[in-house]
């Protein structure tokens, strides 16, 4: 909407110092549905980046935006280089709508991630999966003007998905934990950090029973290891 954002992102891209493209809003933020997608898919069609749309527009306007995404993911042969974050528009359908937009992202491979503001939020995490959708939970703005709340704990991040979904079973726990970790990663295309041979040297140690019992009581990180090195204990970084 800006006079020069669009050169600006071109040149960003050109000159290779960013892996993706993003976009927020369309319709709600910049009231220029086409206009933006084909901004930044152009972009990411020319320059071979990736592409991120932040997408809060619910009803209508955020299935207009989620229709335009899909077409032009599919016309420009950019699937599995696409995700659309929050997409709180997918909540509120019908399972008949769900089925019929779900079947599309899994079919052009575009990921999503869900950041679990509320119960109504929250994307139909299980029913997306059932379509092969790559779904993953983001912390989102962390203590900056966008929110003071965000932290970055993903333990945190996953007892809140398990609070505002009101879940009660040890698998659903369970559930919550994975979508925070391996969704994450399945959503950026990492490996998955777990205690098999030649997995990413990545974990956290904390005292528990079992898994579900720790996203309830988020017990303090006795240890976390990031790449093989110990990088805070009891607590506390190790600077």
């Amino acid at each position: 909407r800006t006079p020069g954002t669009g050169p600006l992102l071109e040149r960003a891209a050109r000159q290779g110092v960013i892996d993706m493209i993003g976009g927020i809003d369309p319709i709600g933020f910049d009231g220029a549905l086409d206009e933006q997608l084909d901004v930044v898919f152009g972009i990411a069609d020319r320059h071979g980046v990736g592409v991120d749309i932040h997408l809060h527009d619910r009803g209508e306007k955020g299935m207009r935006a989620m229709r335009g995404i899909v077409e032009r993911t599919r016309a420009l042969s950019l699937a599995g280089k696409v995700t659309v974050s929050h997409v709180f528009c997918l909540p509120g359908l019908t399972d008949r709508e769900l089925g019929s937009i779900a079947s599309d992202l899994g079919e052009q491979d575009i990921a999503l991630t869900t950041v679990a503001p509320s119960d109504s939020l929250v994307l139909p995490i299980a029913r997306l999966r059932e379509h092969g959708v790559r779904v993953g939970l983001g912390s989102d703005g962390v203590r900056d003007s966008w929110s003071p709340f965000g932290d970055a704990d993903m333990m945190h991040r996953a007892h809140i998905l398990g609070w505002v979904t009101d879940v009660r079973l040890d698998d659903e726990l369970n559930e919550c934990y994975r979508v925070a970790t391996h969704g994450g990663a399945d959503v950026m295309g990492i490996p998955h950090a777990d205690f098999r041979a030649g997995a990413p040297a990545d974990f956290v140690l904390v005292r528990g029973e079992c898994l579900p019992q720790v996203v309830v009581d988020m017990p303090r990180r006795d240890m976390v290891v990031h790449g093989g090195v110990v990088v805070a204990r009891d607590g506390e970084f190790l600077a």
